[in-house]
Parts: structure tokens; C-alpha cells; sequence
């Protein structure tokens, strides 16, 4: 394909966001990034992955920071040379999405990619919804959680996770008027919802 397009797949848990953004990216023939822009980011600042996979969609990671080891280098002086804070850590990771997103066409799950990414061209923006139902026999399936406890795995995860867009981006997680799509993957599963999705993607840009 030789138009640049940039994918941000937005998803409540266990909707399915995770693998139809790995389909689109097979089918745009984009790279794909989930937990891999931690390790980018973790790479071209200097500071341990775990520091990022901590603080990955989360805030109030700081108070638990003195857990952690301080840098990649070994050298503890790093942590405050470079007035280390959760805002630096996003800081980091949007300048590794912005710098991949240069590259070429990209899928990007989660971590505030759409705002992180709003100036640039070619971008759309997707919200990946699902029904309680659907999303908790995915969370049992794939994460081997006992049912009884799925519900309240999704919904501590949510919290968070709309604690941390919400708190960079200054919207409001999950509402529509953020995203230029929003499906529900329990109503055609996920295999059609990623056909669905990938028909709206080439209409948007006349692919």
C-alpha cells in the first residue's frame, strides 16, 4: 500500500482490541504496537522497561517506584539527573509513538495514540466496545481468570486505564465524539468486526 495510514485502536477490556488490531495491521500492512512501544521507549530513555510497564495505561505509579530498579545504565544518580516523573514517563512514550508513526503506516493499541498523534494526516481513530458478557468469557479464556472474579478484573482494569487517558488527554475515555468509530465486537464477534472496521478504514481514506 502506498498511502501512509495510522490506526489507534482505543478498546475496553476483553473486547477483542488487541487482536483486531493486530488484523487491520495484517491487512493495512502496517506495524503493529502494543506493549512494544514500552520497550522503545524504555530503549531510547535510558530507563529500565519496568518503569514503563508500570506505569503502562495507569496512573499513581510513583508510589510504588522504590520497587523498581532505576535505569538500564545501573546508575541510581540517573533517576534524579533526569527529573524522573510519571509525566516524563509519558513524555517518553509519545515521542516514541510519534517517532515510529513517522516511519510508516502503523496499528497503535491503546496508550492515548489518538491524542498523542491528532496533528498528524491520515489518521482514524477506532473504539473497540463489547458486552459484559462477551468480555468477560474473553478474560476467563485468554487470561485464565475464575469467572466469578472476571467482572471485577475488567472493571479495576477500566478504571485505570480511563483514569490515565482521561488525566493526559483532558477527554473523556470511550465517549464517542473522541473516536471516528465505535463497535461493538460482541454484536458481529471479532473476526467480522475487524472485516467491518477494515471496509470503514479504506472508504474513510478511498483506498
Amino acid at each position: 500500500m502506498d498511502k501512509k495510514i495510522i490506526i489507534n485502536v482505543g478498546r475496553q477490556l476483553g473486547s477483542g482490541g488487541h487482536d483486531i488490531g493486530r488484523m487491520l495491521a495484517m491487512d493495512f500492512d502496517a506495524k503493529y504496537y502494543d506493549k512494544e512501544i514500552l520497550n522503545i521507549a524504555a530503549k531510547e530513555s535510558g530507563f529500565a522497561k519496568e518503569f514503563f510497564e508500570r506505569n503502562d495505561e495507569r496512573k499513581g505509579f510513583l508510589r510504588s517506584f522504590l520497587h523498581l530498579p532505576y535505569s538500564n545504565t545501573g546508575t541510581d544518580n540517573n533517576f534524579y539527573q533526569n527529573n524522573f516523573s510519571q509525566e516524563s514517563l509519558f513524555k517518553f512514550q509519545s515521542d516514541a509513538i510519534r517517532k515510529e508513526a513517522e516511519k510508516g503506516s502503523c496499528v497503535f493499541v491503546g496508550r492515548c495514540a489518538d491524542y498523542v498523534l491528532r496533528d498528524f494526516p491520515n489518521v482514524v481513530n477506532i473504539f473497540v466496545t463489547a458486552s459484559m458478557e462477551f468480555r468477560i468469557d474473553n478474560v476467563v479464556n485468554k487470561q485464565g481468570v475464575p469467572q466469578e472474579n472476571a467482572r471485577k478484573v475488567i472493571e479495576n482494569g477500566e478504571r485505570r486505564r480511563a483514569e490515565y487517558y482521561n488525566y493526559y488527554t483532558g477527554k473523556k475515555w470511550g465517549h464517542a465524539t473522541s473516536y471516528d468509530l465505535c463497535v461493538d465486537s460482541s454484536v458481529l464477534g471479532i473476526m467480522e468486526t475487524e472485516k467491518f472496521i477494515a471496509e470503514f478504514i479504506r472508504r474513510k481514506f478511498k483506498l
